[in-house]
């Protein structure tokens, strides 16, 4: 993909300086989230405290049941108060577990479907200043249905809807998890 003619015209003469951890101290754990404190020295030599949560990995699957629909899931979502809004399956990987075992057992846990054909679209940071955490997404095909078993805070709806409605809905802003809205995006631009 070339990039646009603007971009091409900047050059960096000097790349970003980095940061020195002086001191890290734990303020909070449990099984799915990290929370620290770190003093860091920056470039011009001043220091500043800098919270950082950190998760483990997580991975995203939008599994298309044929090339016009795609099973999605509606859940509530505590911290938003919602649940309203259609994703894709999407959770955490298990310490030593590979993108791709995470990605098909979130999809059978989830929505009762293993996919044949896995194919890799992202990786990407979910958030790029306070939060550690890194997503793999992928877009699933030749689904074969199994039996669904969602973890213990999980209570899901699960919807087959058409591809291009869910398009339609990342572009208006009605889908607005970030795993799905990437994955979607690829999705769209593969089946051109």
């Amino acid at each position: 993909m070339a990039l646009p003619a603007l971009w091409r015209k900047v050059e960096f003469i000097v790349a970003p300086k980095p940061w020195k951890t002086l001191s890290s101290r734990s303020v909070y754990e449990n099984k799915w989230t990290k929370v620290r404190e770190d003093v860091a020295e920056m470039p011009n030599g001043k220091t500043t405290i800098y919270g950082v949560v950190s998760f483990g990995g997580c991975v995203g699957v939008l599994p298309f049941i044929n090339r016009d629909q795609v099973v999605m899931v509606r859940q509530w979502r505590y911290v938003y108060g919602e649940g309203q809004r259609w994703e894709m399956p999407t959770g955490g990987m298990h310490p030593g577990e590979s993108p791709e075992a995470a990605a098909q057992r979130e999809l059978v846990e989830e929505v009762g479907y293993h996919a044949n054909t896995l194919r890799h679209v992202s990786t990407y940071y979910t958030s790029k200043s306070v939060i550690y955490e890194v997503g793999e997404l992928f877009v699933g095909t030749d689904l074969v249905q199994k039996s669904a078993i969602p973890d213990d805070t999980e209570f899901l709806e699960v919807g087959v809807l058409n591809f291009k409605d869910v398009v339609e809905m990342t572009l208006a802003s009605e889908i607005r998890d970030s795993m799905t809205v990437i994955a979607v995006l690829h999705a769209a631009r593969m089946v051109r």
